[in-house]
């Protein structure tokens, strides 16, 4: 099922989205600075290339202070925005029935658009 899933979801907006997110994370990338915040925004695109089977877990190696204080800057510098932007497209898709599974994918991304330091996806 998730392989029709994500089928539908790349040939309606998914590998668009993922694209987005891929050249954000490529321009990034381009300052030192950058790279660590461009880094999580190519995973994030990796993941919204293929969301359906994919959870996201809590890191375990998570150490120190380091991974709040990247998702304090992340969620200055943008990454409220690009959550709200998947909950408000989750909202809508969850409108109608058949929008629902595609709504539960945006939630996803969501979350780890939100805080993406300190977390990983698992594929099932």
């Amino acid at each position: 099922m998730s392989l029709i899933g994500n089928i539908i979801w790349v040939v309606f907006g998914g590998a668009l989205l993922s694209l987005g997110y891929l050249f954000g994370g490529l321009v990034l990338c381009l300052t030192i600075v950058g790279i660590p915040f461009g880094v999580q925004i190519m995973r994030l695109g990796m993941f919204a290339l293929w969301p359906f089977g994919g959870v996201v877990k809590s890191a375990d190696n998570v150490g120190g202070c380091l991974p709040v204080l990247m998702n304090v800057l992340w969620i200055i510098f943008g990454g409220i925005e690009v959550a709200l932007a998947h909950l408000s497209m989750g909202v809508v898709f969850c409108i109608t029935i058949i929008g629902i599974p595609f709504g539960i994918q945006h939630f996803k991304l969501m979350m780890y658009a939100l805080l993406p330091f300190g977390h990983r996806v698992v594929r099932r």
